[in-house]
């Protein structure tokens, strides 16, 4: 018998900020892995990071904002990838940003958008991301996040 590996060694993090008109989250469209595709925020966890802390950096990494807020969204987003016949697990992250931070993206991506969470269900690719985007609307916008979830070690004030 052959097993699946389990790979954990990287995060998913979902960047929203309140606006007039309610939330948006922000997407962005791929350069290097999954070319064109629109996605979240994600990347490998680094040698002694912990993951929230590669959930910040790579918010900032890619496109230069600080979370005000961060949040484990208490959900993991799990894909099978077949090129290394592995099963992948993130734990995802709600981080929330100033309504009129600007967004500068990196060399990883040609293209941003804020967007409502039901224009970003229609943008993202993976059956996944929909899950996630769902979870984290109902969890985090449609009702206050449950205060247990906030990673205050996290928070730019501790």
């Amino acid at each position: 018998m052959t097993e699946i590996p389990i790979r954990c060694s990287a995060v998913s993090v979902v960047v929203l900020r309140i606006v007039p008109a309610g939330c948006e989250v922000l997407l962005l469209r791929r350069n290097n892995t999954l070319v064109g595709e629109w996605c979240q925020i994600a990347g490998a966890i680094e040698k002694g990071e912990k993951a929230w802390e590669a959930a910040l950096r790579e918010v900032n990494e890619e496109t230069n904002l600080t979370c005000k807020r961060l949040y484990s969204a208490d959900i993991c987003e799990r894909f099978y990838e077949a090129d290394r016949d592995a099963i992948s697990i993130l734990p995802v992250f709600v981080g929330f940003v100033d309504a009129v931070a600007t967004v500068v993206i990196n060399h990883e991506h040609s293209e941003f958008r804020w967007v409502s969470f039901e224009t970003a269900l229609g943008m993202v690719p993976f059956a996944g991301q929909r899950h996630v985007l769902r979870h984290v609307e109902a969890e985090f916008v449609r009702r206050e996040p449950v205060r247990h979830l906030l990673i205050q070690a996290a928070s730019p004030t501790a």
